[in-house]
């Protein structure tokens, strides 16, 4: 706590220092008045305000199936030994959400810092000018009674060009422009639109910090309801594997994974328009850019701690396998509690606080580039409807495609008594596929239908409405097409995995790991291959007449020359597509927690060893248990989870790196507008950028698993010292002494790299934005490449255990030990630090917008007053705080060479 106590005094002080330096200004987002934009369906006009309140509504009426789907989980029966042990977990991990929640705020406190110094220290004099954008706003929003006269607007428009002024002199400059009687007439319009009161810093600063607030409650919220819903899930899951029937062992936790994914999109959505309908517009774009910072901040948080935390628990439950010989989950073992929790702390609290940030921060992406890269406010408004329209029904398709899937997999293996489990989910991913690309074009054709844009020729526009749908088309595709890859290399019945086993079987653990590292880099190829030919597919669209919609200028001293920046926008729609149908990605990636859990539930709650449970339960519940059946069906279906966990990580991962390239974009055209921008490969300062980016995606790798390391020999000290195998089961203030460890190690872990994260980020961009703009653009490739190849190595590891624990049947052998030394190394790789570089990318470039603003901020100040410009210096001392966290995340958690020579 003391070096957290200093380290925001330190940053408090050096941005007070940096913005003391700079004049006034933001670059707030100018969301367009959506009353602005009409669309005509069945001959019927309607504003894009008024579809949009519309379409939230329908939304909130996928929250209501949500609870639905719960309450269905809820009310399956299941015997009261698996209840307990279900309850004890979920009070485990709901004590492990509110430390986490009390981590949230202290991490908050410090982003509060640098966005109130930001706000405040920019929050001076407003300064205004006449634009195109003032012009078209004063042709649109007046009222028909109080419409201006195109003879005032051509008079006013003559003002366009000219350097921005204070409110009294700009006041003048636009009474100057007009006779007496013309100003009398529409002196309160002009006023009202051209010469709008700005809002104080202070109240800008509690908007912003507000809504911080909102995003990270979401994440936060999502994440409670994914662990609450799962642990109903897994011991209704376990209970009906009793029946014989392996149909409910699929469906109970897909049903879960529907209710979290219908639960996170909608209630995402929700927010958003709550935000662009109910929110001044003056102040829109700051209160999504706080929006997007607190989710990115909720995400970063419960993604990394959770993902030291799961693998610390994982690694110590399992490596007691191999020390006492004894079975998956053996109630004896204190670390099992753990495990569990962490099965819901990394693999569902953080990816569905993960899936939360995704889906919103890419939303927020795509609007400011519109904003940025659309001239015309009616198309700006229509574009912004048209995405939020198309998110609204492929989320109610989402949920049709799984009650599409219910009935044909009920008809289908309702009355088998085997199958393979893979099949429902990996259908139920194509139905979604099939009805969300239908309905992009769908909806293309219904609202931007003829869409005609000022300026463009009209035969270059009359087909944007497909083209745009296939842009997005190819997200689509993307988020398909990645599953079955990731399948190749990571499932059960794959070549890659049998590859794993054959080699463990001679060549021990050794090859059991090379063998596993030999799937991971095979896999980055081809998904590299597949996301960069989708990426060019959508370039090759957006040629087509997309860079004559969307241009930029690039060169303040040449406000005519416009560069077409349709490539860029197609790039965040294929972000977009990968999440069209985001509560299917989300239902089969949660699909995992519950049967891992639901396995562990049937070994804890030792259900079959109570006295007379066979005719209990035949009484009970009306049906004769199998338990080596029951057994056998939640052990595949473990192994179905574990790969389809495997194919929702590249999916959130690619949408992390393509969704950059637009974010990226904002800081290039800030950069262009101040004069500022020189990204060449033959700069310096950008190649220098590439090295930093990989260096320090390769450190946060590091970091992340040595506190999977430190925290794992803890745990496994602690379970050695008191695993009593005379009990029958562990006693449980041992299970929460082991909670406790592994919650200690995944926050200091996390407190390391978060500083060190967030202060490389100042650093980098005080240094020279285009060396930062280079390093944005480092992180997201090495990133990409770096979490694939770690994903899916951990994910073949994973599976070629349940290989030889489920299909050969050959636990306690010595292959089986390598298999296990394999899943151990794979753990951290697979849940700690692939899945975190998610939000590690977003979270670099949405603080980064912040950092970057106030570099350029000191350094026109510099400019305009003849100083030096302070940015380097600042620099410096962040890159020195960041280098002392760096050091910390090996140093300070290492395991002491002391207990290392008493071990010996």
């Amino acid at each position: 706590m003391k070096s957290l106590k200093l380290f925001i005094g330190a940053v408090g002080v050096l941005l007070l220092l940096a913005v003391s330096t700079c004049h006034a200004g933001e670059a707030d987002l100018a969301i367009p008045d959506l009353h602005a934009g009409k669309f005509t369906i069945a001959g019927y006009t309607i504003s894009a305000w008024n579809l949009l309140f519309g379409g939230a509504c329908v939304i909130a009426g996928t929250l209501g199936i949500s609870l639905y789907l719960r309450t269905q989980i809820h009310k399956l029966p299941a015997h009261k030994s698996m209840l307990d042990v279900a309850e004890v977990i979920y009070q485990t991990c709901k004590t492990y959400l509110i430390q986490q929640g009390k981590f949230l705020l202290m991490l908050f406190a410090l982003i509060a810092i640098a966005i109130t110094y930001y706000l405040v220290g920019f929050g001076g004099a407003s300064e205004y000018a006449f634009t195109d954008r003032t012009y078209q706003e004063l042709q649109l929003y007046p009222k028909d009674t109080e419409k201006i006269p195109s003879e005032v607007l051509d008079k006013l428009k003559s003002l366009e060009g000219e350097k921005a002024v204070g409110k009294e002199e700009f006041v003048a400059k636009l009474k100057g422009k007009l006779t007496s009687e013309q100003w009398t007439a529409h002196e309160k319009t002009i006023i009202e639109i051209a010469v709008p009161d700005p809002i104080g810093p202070v109240l800008k600063v509690f908007y912003v910090l507000l809504f911080a607030v909102v995003g990270m409650a979401g994440s936060y919220s999502v994440a409670w309801y994914g662990i609450r819903v799962n642990t109903y899930a897994n011991c209704r899951t376990a209970f009906a594997a009793l029946r014989g029937k392996p149909w409910d062992v699929v469906n109970i936790p897909l049903r879960a994974g529907m209710s979290v994914g219908l639960f996170l999109i909608s209630l995402e959505l929700v927010m958003m328009v709550i935000i662009l309908l109910f929110v001044d517009r003056r102040i829109v774009g700051v209160c999504f850019l706080g929006f997007a910072i607190g989710e990115s901040l909720g995400a970063s948080a419960l993604r990394i701690a959770g993902g030291i935390f799961t693998k610390i628990a994982d690694i110590g439950s399992d490596l007691m396998k191999i020390v006492f010989n004894v079975k998956e989950d053996d109630p004896r073992n204190p670390g099992v509690i753990a495990d569990c929790t962490g099965d819901n702390a990394g693999d569902s609290v953080g990816p569905t606080a993960d899936g939360f940030e995704t889906y919103g921060v890419t939303g927020v992406a795509l609007i400011a580039f519109i904003t940025l890269a659309v001239p015309s406010i009616e198309i700006q408004a229509k574009l912004i409807v048209w995405i939020f329209a198309m998110r609204f029904l492929m989320d109610f398709m989402s949920g049709v495609s799984y009650f599409i899937n219910q009935a044909i997999s009920q008809k289908k293996y309702g009355h088998l008594t085997e199958f393979d489990f893979e099949q429902p989910l990996t259908r139920l991913i194509w139905i979604a596929a099939i009805l969300c690309i239908s309905t992009s074009f769908f909806m293309s054709w219904l609202l931007i239908r003829g869409l005609t844009v000022p300026g463009v020729d009209p035969a270059k526009t009359e087909h944007l409405w497909w083209q745009l749908a296939t842009i997005i088309s190819c997200g689509t595709l993307a988020a398909v097409l990645i599953p079955e890859f990731t399948k190749v290399f990571t499932s059960s019945h794959s070549k890659h995995v049998h590859e794993i086993v054959t080699a463990s079987r001679e060549g021990g653990a050794s090859l059991t790991i090379l063998s596993g590292i030999v799937a991971g880099n095979f896999s980055a190829l081809w998904m590299g291959l597949l996301i960069a030919g989708l990426m060019a597919g959508a370039f090759g669209v957006s040629t087509l007449g997309l860079d004559e919609v969307m241009k930029a200028n690039l060169d303040p001293d040449n406000p005519a020359k416009l560069v077409g920046v349709g490539s860029i926008f197609a790039f965040g729609l294929v972000a977009f597509g990968f999440l069209c149908m985001g509560p299917v990605n989300i239902a089969v990636d949660s699909y995992g927690p519950v049967t891992d859990n639901a396995q562990s539930v049937f070994e804890l709650a030792q259900t079959e060893h109570i006295p007379g449970i066979k005719d209990e339960i035949q009484r009970d519940f009306g049906f004769m248990p199998d338990f080596e059946r029951g057994k056998h069906y939640l052990e595949a279906n473990d192994s179905a989870g574990n790969t389809f966990k495997a194919t929702a990580k590249p999916v959130l991962i690619g949408t992390a790196v393509v969704g950059a390239t637009t974010m990226i974009f904002s800081i290039i055209l800030l950069l262009a507008r101040a004069g500022m921008l020189h990204l060449e490969l033959t700069q310096a300062p950008v190649l220098l950028g590439f090295i930093c980016g990989g260096a320090v995606v390769y450190w946060f790798c590091g970091a992340s698993m040595q506190a999977v390391t430190t925290g794992a020999y803890r745990a496994v000290e602690f379970i050695k010292k008191n695993m009593n195998l005379d009990k029958k089961e562990a006693d449980l203030a041992d299970s929460i002494t082991v909670v406790r460890i592994c919650t200690q190690y995944a926050q200091s872990g996390m407190w390391n790299i978060f500083i060190a994260l967030m202060t490389f980020t100042l650093a980098f961009a005080f240094f020279d934005p285009n060396f930062f703009v280079a390093y944005l653009i480092s992180i997201a490739v090495f990133g990409l490449f770096q979490a694939i190849y770690m994903a899916n190595a951990g994910g073949a590891w994973d599976n070629a255990k349940k290989l030889v624990e489920v299909d050969l049947k050959e636990k306690g052998t010595a292959l089986h030990a390598a298999t296990v030394i394999g899943d151990t190394v794979g753990d951290p790789f697979k849940d700690t630090s692939s899945v975190a570089l998610n939000p590690i990318i977003k979270f670099s470039t949405l603080f980064g917008l912040l950092a970057v603003e106030i570099a350029v901020h000191i350094k026109q100040s510099a400019t305009e007053h003849h100083t030096s410009s302070y940015a380097p210096y600042v620099g410096v001392v962040m890159l020195a705080i960041a280098l002392v966290f760096v050091w910390r995340s090996f140093y300070a958690m290492r395991i002491p060479k002391e207990d290392a020579k008493t071990k010996s």
